[in-house]
């Protein structure tokens, strides 16, 4: 199970660097200075998130299928709603709107993620 967890997390670090490097300088004179804000946000996120994908496959008494999946579909919703919508006017792209509400469910599941990980640690007896 780790394995595919670990891959997870590293594809997030990954796709986080260049997602990164291509708003910063790519997007630079396209996004608005809050569209760039939110877009960072997204980036930021996906990285925080592909480091817990990595330590808690690495860690077996971490280990939590739920958890693990929470954080890769938490990350697809939060982060690449983020994208898509600061990015939908440049693809022309108008009906990713709908993607809206789709963050803060995405930010549900990391909430989710993170909650359950806290529980699973103050329950462990070690």
């Amino acid at each position: 199970m780790e394995r595919r967890f670990q891959i997870w997390g590293l594809l997030f670090g990954l796709t986080a660097v260049i997602i990164g490097a291509f708003g910063a300088h790519a997007l630079k004179e396209v996004l608005t200075e809050v569209q760039q804000a939110s877009f960072e946000t997204g980036i930021r996120y996906q990285m925080y998130h592909a480091i817990l994908l990595l330590f808690i496959s690495l860690k077996p008494n971490f280990q939590n299928k739920l958890i693990l999946n929470l954080a890769v579909i938490g990350v697809f919703l939060f982060s690449f709603s983020i994208y898509f919508l600061n990015l939908r006017q440049m693809l022309d792209l108008e009906f990713l709107s709908f993607l809206g509400p789709v963050t803060p469910i995405g930010g549900l599941l990391l909430i989710s993620t993170w909650s359950i990980l806290l529980i699973k640690v103050v329950q462990s007896k070690t």
